[in-house]
Order: C-alpha cells, then sequence, then structure tokens
C-alpha cells in the first residue's frame, strides 16, 4: 500500500438547504437521497403544526405548542424560522452544529422565508430549489393527493408562484419530472460540492500548496 497524504478524521459537513412549493416533491426525493447517501442526514425542524400519519416525533419534527415554540425564538434558538400556512417551522442551531460537526452533510428542508434567513446569515450553505416541470403539472399533483379541498388547493397553487420569485436567490434548481433522475441530480450536486477546494483542503496536513 502505498504512503499517501495523511487526512484529518473528521471533516467539516455541509449544509444544503432545499426548498421548493407543496406538492414538488421533496419529501420523496429527500428520502431516497437519504437512503443513498450514508454520509448525509436529515435536519429535524421544530413545529406547531399537527403530526400527519406516520409522522414520528423527532425523526420527522419535533412537534411543539406555539407557546414553546414562541418561547424558542425570545431565547434565540433558530437559526431561521418562518410562518408557513398558519404554522410556524424553525430550525434549531443544534440541529445544524451537530450533525455537520460530526462530519454529516445535512439537508434542512426550508420555506423560502426561513431559506432567505440563512442565506443573510451566511453560514456556507449550498441552496438548492426543487421545481415541477410546469404548473400544470403541479395542479395534477396537488389535486391528485385527495386529501385537500379547492380551496387549500387554489391556495397552495399562489403560494407557489409566490415561491417561484426567489428562485434566483438559489445556487441549483432540480426539474422534478422523473423522481429517480431527480434523486440522481441531488447526489451529483452533494458529490460536487464535497470536492470543493474549500472543502478538501483543509482536510490535508504537511502539504504546501502555496
Amino acid at each position: 500500500m502505498s504512503e499517501g497524504v495523511p487526512l484529518k478524521p473528521v471533516r467539516q459537513g455541509i449544509p444544503f438547504v432545499i426548498s421548493g412549493p407543496s406538492g414538488a416533491g421533496k419529501t420523496s426525493i429527500l428520502r431516497r437521497v437519504l437512503e443513498c447517501d450514508p454520509g448525509v442526514r436529515f435536519s429535524v425542524s421544530h413545529t406547531t403544526r399537527a403530526p400527519r400519519s406516520g409522522e414520528i416525533e423527532g425523526q420527522d419534527y419535533f412537534f411543539v405548542a406555539e407557546e414553546r415554540f414562541r418561547q424558542l425564538v425570545d431565547q434565540d434558538a433558530f437559526l431561521e424560522w418562518a410562518d408557513y400556512q398558519d404554522n410556524l417551522y424553525g430550525t434549531s442551531r443544534e440541529a445544524v452544529a451537530g450533525p455537520t460537526r460530526e462530519g454529516f452533510d445535512l439537508i434542512l428542508e426550508v420555506e423560502v422565508q426561513g431559506a432567505r434567513q440563512l442565506r443573510e446569515r451566511g453560514r456556507g450553505a449550498v441552496f438548492v430549489f426543487l421545481i415541477p416541470p410546469s404548473m400544470d403539472v403541479l395542479e395534477q399533483r396537488l389535486r391528485s393527493r385527495g386529501s385537500d379541498d379547492e380551496d387549500v388547493v387554489r391556495k397552495r397553487l399562489e403560494r407557489a408562484r409566490e415561491e417561484l420569485r426567489e428562485i434566483h436567490g438559489y445556487r441549483y434548481v432540480v426539474v422534478n419530472a422523473d423522481m429517480e433522475q431527480a434523486v440522481r441530480d441531488f447526489l451529483h450536486i452533494i458529490a460536487a460540492c464535497r470536492l470543493e477546494r474549500e472543502k478538501v483542503l483543509p482536510l490535508w496536513s504537511d502539504m504546501d500548496f502555496g
């Protein structure tokens, strides 16, 4: 075995901030990404909304009362938080610091309001926006759920148009026309970001790069 340049045992993980309209397929795609890459973790957010069927406390979200959420806001416990469709969502500082400190890349599924806050903080996150191939396809996906009435669908579509106006603040855009291709696109983004010069060189020691 040839001798190589020694690497430090742990690198700083990369936060990946993912946004996109309801119905774009974020949940399904991100679950597949986590299955495919063991070096990636999912940031567990706090929310005041009620758990949906199958959701697990501490795995999908930390479900808290609004009073408790407001207390955490006052304590500056969140890196970002937002009011989305009458519920509060927030990413705690420790939810990001813990996994990235251990060397895991971290996916943060965040609304555009929260993403804007994270962008302003300038913490080296990579911003990715997930979109459907068209608004017509998005409408079809929302209606095919069969769980929302007409008024809710209409509000989601209006919200989607507002969110799309924020797309220029994102570094990458993934179009979810085919889920498996979208998963591969996300994995390629993660792999490319791991190879950026400023991510790799701090891991090397005893080497003069000039």
